[in-house]
């Protein structure tokens, strides 16, 4: 992003059309569009940076598998075993 989403969220709401902002800041008109439909929907917490991180992980082992793996190897290096994936 080269300007940052406040000065186009101006610009737009002083009277410029969204596509001569996108010109004058150097962005896409899409991106503008959407940040003003964002910035709509949520005012001044639109032009805040927001986290990318995913709300959840689909391939995250559950809690249980975890300690269960955990437990294992902590029993076969004990043992002076091999405690690698192939082991447990």
């Amino acid at each position: 992003m080269s300007k940052p989403p406040r000065l186009v969220i101006t610009a737009v709401l002083a009277g410029s059309s969204q596509s001569q902002a996108a010109r004058d800041y150097g962005v896409s008109q899409g991106w503008v569009s959407r940040l003003m439909a964002r910035y709509a929907h949520e005012g001044e917490a639109a032009v805040q940076a927001s986290s990318r991180r995913p709300n959840h992980c689909p391939g995250q082992l559950d809690a249980s598998v975890v300690a269960l793996i955990v437990r294992l190897r902590q029993e076969l290096v004990a043992a002076g075993h091999d405690a690698g994936a192939d082991t447990i």
